[in-house]
């Protein structure tokens, strides 16, 4: 998706479907978002269910 075409017909709608289809997904995520803050059911500062850290998988590991 570098805006660039190789050549290839069709590029250009696939990329368009492509651009259209990210950009309703983000109206329906900040929708979501706002849905949940009016419902008070906002996440914590920082916490993001996507960018959550994997669990520690070190600790009690003694192999």
């Amino acid at each position: 998706m570098s805006g660039q075409g190789d050549g290839r017909p069709g590029d250009g709608a696939r990329e368009q479907r492509l651009k259209a289809a990210l950009r309703e997904n983000l109206r329906r995520r900040k929708a979501q978002v706002r849905g949940r803050e009016a419902a008070g059911e906002a996440a914590p500062e920082g916490a993001c269910d996507e960018a959550a850290a994997p669990a520690d998988r070190t600790a009690g590991d003694e192999r």
